[in-house]
């Protein structure tokens, strides 16, 4: 099992994210620099659509793809520009979200009482605190790995790529789709107690499926992870078509 850090998060660099595409084809390079063949590709929120132009981009490496939530919008949804928060092209939230820890217990004592925090794992959120920290270049504490400012320019340019859905189209490999439950009507800021992913994907997809979990929150893995575990185990085992 290999897990990457994409750019902006972990140990990776940390530029300011402009367009969605560059996950994609930063995937396409971990992929070819480790010479990786008949790949099941997981891919959880970003990481989602990530993996779709990944593996249409070099789809003969790839086996089939399960993603979870992932943030792939409707065709009609994707602007010129990128997608911003607030009048005047404010910073999303999550610019001002505190970014130093005295430890990652302290990060969890924080967290483990709060929305959405609250529901993760108990596993999962000491993984989340765990290891997204590192020692703090100052050598007080510890800092986000990935900073406030670049998780925003993550939000804000979520709406970047609209080419995500010519990547679908084009994947002839079975995808399997785990989508959470229906944002209220009048939502305007993703705050992810509701799926982002539009519910007309799976039909992107020539070879796509659906289990439509209308009980959770876009965080699926961190809230169940023994049941992705399962169906990543389902998905090992599976032909290639």
């Amino acid at each position: 099992m290999i897990a990457v850090d994409q750019r902006g998060h972990g140990r990776s660099d940390k530029p300011q994210i402009t367009h969605w595409g560059v996950f994609g084809r930063d995937l396409v390079d971990v992929v070819r620099a480790l010479d990786l063949r008949e790949v099941v590709g997981v891919g959880h929120s970003m990481g989602g659509h990530a993996m779709t132009d990944a593996a249409a981009t070099i789809s003969d490496r790839f086996r089939r793809l399960l993603l979870i939530d992932p943030v792939i919008a409707s065709p009609d949804d994707y602007p010129s520009g990128g997608w911003t928060i607030g009048d005047g092209g404010d910073p999303h939230p999550t610019a001002k979200r505190k970014s130093r820890f005295e430890s990652p217990q302290a990060m969890i004592e924080r967290f483990r009482n709060r929305p959405p925090f609250s529901g993760f794992h108990p596993e999962s959120l000491r993984d989340y605190c765990t290891h997204g920290l590192l020692p703090a270049a100052d050598g007080d504490g510890f800092e986000l790995a990935c900073p406030p400012a670049i998780e925003a320019s993550v939000y804000m340019t979520s709406r970047t790529n609209p080419s995500v859905h010519e990547s679908a189209r084009a994947l002839e490999i079975p995808v399997l789709i785990l989508r959470a439950k229906l944002p209220p009507p009048d939502r305007e800021v993703m705050d992810f107690s509701s799926s982002p992913t539009w519910p007309g994907l799976v039909h992107e997809f020539p070879q796509g499926r659906e289990l439509h979990l209308s009980d959770r929150t876009h965080f699926i893995p961190l809230e169940t992870p023994e049941y992705i575990a399962h169906l990543i185990h389902g998905e090992l085992g599976g032909p290639r078509s």
